[in-house]
């Protein structure tokens, strides 16, 4: 058995255990605590806080999540991050109000029950799993099967259908999980799922306008967003852009319509980068371009991100030169095989 050290975390003042082999942030998920993260996978820096005192050492991570002049002060994070002593860590990014009420990580064999193909390379998985719970936004593992290998994405649906969920999932070259997309899978199957993950949630009691940025298969924790509101009344005005190259890669454009029709203040903006133009009812240019030209007031914003990697991260540079706080901007950035 591995040894076992005592975590305290500043400046919330909770304590919790954790063992040498097993990762801080995998150690709270044991235990109720619903730190801040996001990729898990030491690529987005969701997760990172400052060490106090006590010995961490990290696995392999990303320096754009960390850069080495920020490890060599201390800095950590907490999904790469085991513990070799007592210790106490200062948190840099929290939801006080979420820490102790997340909801517990569960494990649950699902039954495929739809294969839909949306675009030329985003496939609809529909999935029964009984008893499973999530917040609209949350992402999930998802097993391959026959392996001990995983993939995560998000939920599209809310807990209006209990015990349904629907992932829209791109395929890629050679992908793993989605390459079992095209036949290797079909109506009947049994997929291990674990989850629920991610801060990507609408905060209760908060007010400020909300701007969604998505592309690709990031439409996914968007759509359960936008279907959560509508079903609980939220006032706020809303605008989601969604980036794609052409006409051909846009999806749900009927759900996403009338889901807005629900709302007092939304609007879709649909911003193409491949097209030319005589493209009518777009907007041209990249994703973050076209919320530059829209969103002179983007400071004033809470912010929901999700799609490719080099997506987020050219939209977070965005928000970081328009002053966005950090604690205005939520977002999800998955690393496949085919990013790495």
């Amino acid at each position: 058995m591995a040894d076992k050290h005592r975590i305290r975390f500043e400046p919330v003042d909770i304590e919790m255990d954790v063992e040498e082999d097993e990762t801080i942030l995998d150690a709270a998920f044991r235990q109720g605590v619903h730190l801040m993260h996001g990729c898990r996978e030491g690529q987005c820096s969701a997760c990172k806080s400052y060490v106090l005192d006590g010995e961490i050492d990290m696995d392999r991570y990303s320096t754009f999540a960390l850069n080495d002049a920020e490890a060599a002060d201390g800095y950590v994070l907490l999904c790469r991050s085991h513990a070799y002593s007592d210790c106490e860590i200062e948190l840099l990014n929290f939801d006080e109000g979420e820490l102790l009420n997340g909801i517990p990580i569960q494990q649950v064999r699902t039954t495929v029950t739809a294969i839909e193909p949306m675009t030329r390379d985003i496939v609809s998985l529909r999935l029964a799993a009984p008893g499973y719970e999530f917040k609209p936004g949350q992402y999930a593992d998802l097993t391959i099967p026959g392996t001990d290998e995983h993939r995560s994405f998000s939920m599209a649906t809310t807990m209006s259908t209990p015990g349904e969920l629907e992932f829209l999932i791109k395929k890629y070259p050679g992908g793993k999980f989605s390459g079992l997309l095209d036949g290797g899978l079909a109506v009947g199957d049994e997929i291990d799922l674990t989850g629920p993950y991610g801060s990507f949630t609408l905060k209760e009691g908060h007010v400020l306008p909300v701007v969604c940025i998505g592309g690709g298969a990031g439409m996914a924790p968007i759509l359960s967003l936008l279907r959560s509101m509508s079903e609980t009344g939220v006032r706020r005005p809303v605008r989601f852009y969604y980036g794609a190259r052409t006409a051909e890669d846009l999806f749900y454009l009927d759900e996403i319509a009338a889901l807005g029709a629900t709302l007092p203040d939304f609007e879709f903006v649909a911003c193409l980068s491949a097209v030319d133009s005589a493209t009518t009812g777009v907007q041209l240019g990249n994703v973050t371009d076209v919320v530059g030209r829209r969103e002179p007031s983007i400071a004033k914003c809470e912010t929901y991100l999700c799609g490719p990697p080099p997506m987020v991260d050219a939209a977070l540079a965005f928000l970081q030169a328009n002053q966005v706080p950090l604690d205005q901007i939520f977002y999800d950035k998955f690393t496949s095989p085919a990013h790495q």
